[in-house]
């Protein structure tokens, strides 16, 4: 993926990235949050789409983001923004991301992703990917 544009109407915002180039918010560049702990009751549920959650990871609203059973075009523009932005991404059980898994973690950094691994209830879904079955 070479870049991603998410627009947050709730916000009004416009975010961007292009690989390589950074991570932009209305022109001005992302960075996300150097907190390294999480305290239980700390955490909340995300809000709107997975794109634009995945931007508050980016811009350091939030430390972290995951789900399953998304699809591909939901977490692909975002993907590119968070890591645009000095954040990881991965398979929510700490393997490498697979933008057809339908299943993805965003987290600032490596030691809140391993955190958040360890008490995720793991799931399979559906590639995107995947034959379909004929009826």
């Amino acid at each position: 993926m070479e870049f991603g544009v998410v627009y947050s109407c709730i916000e009004d915002k416009m975010y961007s990235a292009r690989k390589g180039k950074g991570a932009f918010c209305d022109g001005e560049r992302l960075q996300v949050s150097d907190v390294t702990g999480i305290i239980q009751g700390d955490l909340i549920r995300g809000s709107g789409t997975a794109a634009t959650n995945m931007c508050l990871v980016a811009s350091g609203a939030v430390e972290a983001f995951f789900e399953i059973g998304i699809h591909c075009w939901d977490v692909a523009a975002g993907a590119v923004i968070v890591t645009e932005a000095g954040g990881v991404l991965l398979d929510v059980n700490g393997g490498p991301f697979d933008l057809m898994s339908r299943r993805m973690l965003s987290a600032n950094n490596q030691t809140i992703a391993d955190r958040l691994i360890r008490e995720i209830d793991v799931f399979e879904a559906e590639r995107d990917d995947a034959e379909k079955a004929k009826k």
